[in-house]
């Protein structure tokens, strides 16, 4: 495989248990040393892509290649380039953070050095406390750790900073940034939409099975989601206009003398043009997404 080709392809994946389809037709691609993030609300079907994708779960039909392995193939060499964060793990409880770090470094050929992994989790003053004893955010932590511990070619991040608090989600960015610089692809699911802006290079968003959109952060969901809208109270109630030249709305706004209750120029975030493409694609999606976010 060569820099150029794709680490990552998939064709018309489709899932489907009984008459319900997890996975209606899913294509993309993602290139090597590439952090893509998968987006969309809970049940959306990127977990089933993702577990597709590891080799976890088989396909109904559609195509998957995976470092050039159909992932339904992946022998034990294929599952060593592999590195991946679930969502919840079964680490042994009994066993000091340095010592379940060295066991797993021991599987790989070329593993990273079990104190500089410890050190870039942040996790120095645990290293001798058995895993049972560590909060929630220090497990995740360990969770990352053992994904990155036998330096993976690709690397599965599900809901990675679940649990952390604010400065330790900081410092896994720089961890991610880290492993990006030394070539490493990333496939990122997250709830945490600033996340995925400040570490994809590339998103896609799934939404009922279906790939929605794709494209870089400033393309997710074209330019027309992104234009300012100028929202403003009258006497019927909030009125908003969407337009290229917020500035000559409230200029007219404005001509009346008075100005108007509210006014405000609302530029639309990241998380604003998701939810709406989420929303015009499955409305019935976003109460199940509101409180993730």
């Amino acid at each position: 495989m060569t820099d150029s080709e794709a680490v990552v392809s998939v064709r018309d994946l489709r899932k489907t248990y009984g008459s319900f389809s997890a996975l209606d037709g899913v294509s993309f691609d993602i290139q090597r040393g590439e952090t893509f993030a998968l987006l969309g609300p809970n049940g959306a079907g990127k977990s089933t892509t993702i577990e597709i994708l590891e080799g976890y779960r088989n396909r109904t039909s559609g195509e998957a290649s995976v470092l050039g392995i159909d992932p339904h193939k992946g022998d034990l060499l294929w599952k060593s380039r592999l590195g991946i964060v679930l969502q919840s793990t079964g680490e042994s409880g009994n066993l000091t953070v340095h010592e379940q770090l060295s066991h797993f470094a021991g599987f790989y050929e070329n593993s990273r050095n079990v104190d500089d992994v410890i050190a870039a989790v942040g996790l120095q003053e645990k290293s001798k406390t058995r895993i049972g004893k560590l909060s929630g955010g220090q497990r995740r932590r360990v969770d990352v750790a053992l994904g990155i511990i036998g330096r993976p070619e690709l690397l599965f991040l599900d809901e990675p900073t679940t649990g952390f608090d604010p400065e330790a989600r900081r410092s896994f960015w720089d961890l991610v940034r880290v492993l990006k610089s030394e070539g490493t692809t990333i496939l990122l699911t997250t709830h945490y939409l600033d996340e995925a802006a400040q570490l994809s290079d590339r998103a896609g968003v799934i939404a009922g099975g279906r790939l929605i959109d794709i494209g870089t952060i400033d393309e997710i969901g074209g330019a027309e989601a992104r234009v300012p809208i100028v929202r403003w109270h009258d006497a019927t109630g909030v009125q908003e206009r969407r337009t290229h030249e917020p500035g000559a709305v409230v200029a007219d706004l404005m001509r009346s003398g008075v100005e108007p209750d509210g006014l405000e120029i609302v530029r639309p975030s990241l998380e604003d043009v998701y939810l709406e493409l989420v929303a015009a694609n499955s409305p019935s999606s976003i109460e199940s997404l509101e409180p993730s976010l």
